[in-house]
């Protein structure tokens, strides 16, 4: 086996809330992980399909930005940034 080379290697103690609702569209069961690693932003997990992104205020405004990370169709997208509007 090749050695490795370490990026980094740290521990740190983070906050994570689990949340699972229902819109018209969909069921949303994520897990919200805050950080001081992303400058503020939050790294939200999709538990239901394994899709992850690293998302700030900006990223929320960024169109087509949930869609293409966490696999959803447009009016999806709109009812899960609806939430993150108000945990990011």
């Amino acid at each position: 086996m090749a050695d490795l080379f370490y990026l980094y290697d740290e521990s740190e103690d983070t906050k994570t809330r689990f949340v699972s609702f229902t819109a018209e569209a969909t069921r949303f069961d994520l897990a919200i992980t805050t950080t001081d690693r992303f400058y503020g932003k939050k790294l939200v997990f999709n538990i239901q399909n394994g899709r992850s992104a690293i998302i700030g205020k900006d990223d929320l405004e960024e169109e087509g930005y949930l869609e293409f990370a966490f696999n959803l169709n447009e009016q999806e997208a709109e009812e899960l940034k609806m939430f993150l509007e108000t945990v990011i």
